[in-house]
């Protein structure tokens, strides 16, 4: 049996708020939810674990050296890079 989780418990799993993830809908970002009535709807407990399971794990975005942050037009801060 499949578990149905609705928008307060998708934000708990997640930590994005109701209108970041309709917006990473919208650019097909984030799973799509499945209607459950006329105004309810819910994702699939597994959508959302294996869109979890899809994201960078915490410290593993690449480092940006200061050469690179100046191509990005990011200022050069060695507190941040």
């Amino acid at each position: 049996m499949s578990i149905i989780l609705r928008m307060r418990d998708v934000v708990n799993a997640t930590g994005l708020s109701r209108s970041t993830i309709y917006h990473m809908i919208k650019t097909n970002e984030f799973p799509r939810p499945i209607r459950l009535g006329q105004r309810a709807v819910g994702w699939l407990q597994s959508d959302i674990t294996s869109w979890l399971d899809q994201r960078p794990k915490g410290g593993s975005w690449p480092k940006v050296s200061k050469d690179g942050a100046k191509e990005l037009g990011l200022e050069a801060n060695n507190d941040r890079l």
